[in-house]
């Protein structure tokens, strides 16, 4: 029995890493299909070291202002987490994401659990109330990019106008999902422990306890004011993310090429955005794909000039992300040794 669940785990993380490696050459292919890379390797052999620093300022601006973002969404768990585990999380998140694909958001709960001694589960839930509002801001992000721009956007990206349907449609039903969920947990809650315990008492136990925590992590914004913030700091990041386009465009001397503003960023960091919601390891291949389409489709800019940004800016953000895991975890647990803590690594947090 246990060799067969085994073999099914096995089987089933093979089949994973297959999808994964496929959707991941497959778009890369799609990308690079009409790059001469020669060319685009010389484009940003040519970028100038304090572009890239300036880049690199932005972009972990745009990420602590994820974790302050994140705060307000665990003030009625814990009112005192400390903003350097929220960043810390964030960065571990997205630099297991570059290796495993979705893998990071489980560290993240993981990990901010550990450091700030409260329920994974429940930290876990803000991670998926997080998430839908990052879609929920990204579609109408989209929405802004088709007023701003010139043209026709829809026709110069064909997949955009049914993108954004589909997009709505899952983040209303995944809001009302929700909300009933929340409105009616005795009722799921009553649900769930009498299935459960027709199969074991112990797992019945182990569900409700599962269940009480994840609703209290789906229903942890209480305050209007929280929800403000919330709204602010979204529409911080989106700035950020757009300022982070913007002066990519910079780093490879683009703006000398096209006319190109903070709109023209704007629009690139919206639609290049979709790249990163396919499951390939820190949206490689997806995002160089869109990222390529956008430029030379809609900006004009030639496919050598648009795969340059595309490599340099997802190369840098990519390392970013590696190192600073890396090093977050190295010197958090450097300071928990110091205040005789355990340390904390990928293997110790899957334990209870």
């Amino acid at each position: 029995m246990t060799s067969d669940k085994e073999n099914k785990n096995r089987i089933s993380k093979v089949a994973g890493f297959v999808v994964t490696l496929f959707l991941t050459l497959l778009f890369l292919i799609i990308a690079f299909r009409n790059v001469d890379l020669k060319k685009a390797l010389q484009i940003i052999s040519e970028t100038k070291i304090s572009e890239v620093i300036l880049y690199l300022i932005v972009f972990f601006a745009s990420h602590y202002a994820r974790a302050i973002r994140w705060k307000y969404m665990l003030v009625s768990i814990k009112d005192d987490v400390s903003k350097n585990h929220l960043f810390g999380s964030v960065m571990v998140s997205y630099g297991v994401s570059c290796v495993v694909p979705r893998l990071g958001e489980i560290y993240r709960a993981l990990f901010l659990g550990k450091w700030e001694n409260i329920s994974r589960t429940t930290v876990l839930g803000t991670i998926v109330i997080e998430r839908i509002i990052d879609i929920t801001f990204f579609a109408f992000a989209a929405l802004i990019s088709v007023s701003l721009y010139s043209g026709d956007l829809y026709s110069q990206i064909p997949w955009l106008k049914s993108s954004l349907i589909i997009g709505f449609g899952l983040i209303f039903f995944a809001i009302l999902f929700l909300l009933v969920l929340i409105q009616n947990k005795s009722h799921f809650r009553n649900w769930l422990i009498v299935m459960s315990a027709k199969i074991s008492s112990k797992l019945s136990e182990k569900l409700k306890e599962l269940f009480d925590t994840l609703i209290e992590g789906f229903s942890s914004i209480k305050s209007s004011k929280h929800i403000l913030a919330i709204i602010f700091w979204s529409v911080t990041i989106m700035l950020l993310y757009a300022l982070n386009s913007y002066v990519g465009f910079f780093m490879l001397n683009m703006h000398n090429s096209a006319e190109i503003n903070f709109a023209s960023a704007w629009i690139v960091m919206t639609i290049s955005s979709f790249g990163m919601l396919i499951p390939t390891p820190g949206g490689t291949g997806s995002y160089h794909a869109i990222s390529i389409l956008v430029l030379s489709q809609v900006f004009h800019f030639s496919f050598d000039v648009s795969a340059a940004y595309a490599i340099l800016t997802h190369f840098i953000s990519y390392v970013a992300f590696i190192v600073s895991s890396i090093l977050i975890i190295y010197f958090f647990n450097r300071n928990r040794v110091k205040q005789g803590l355990p340390k904390e690594t990928f293997i110790s947090v899957l334990k209870n």
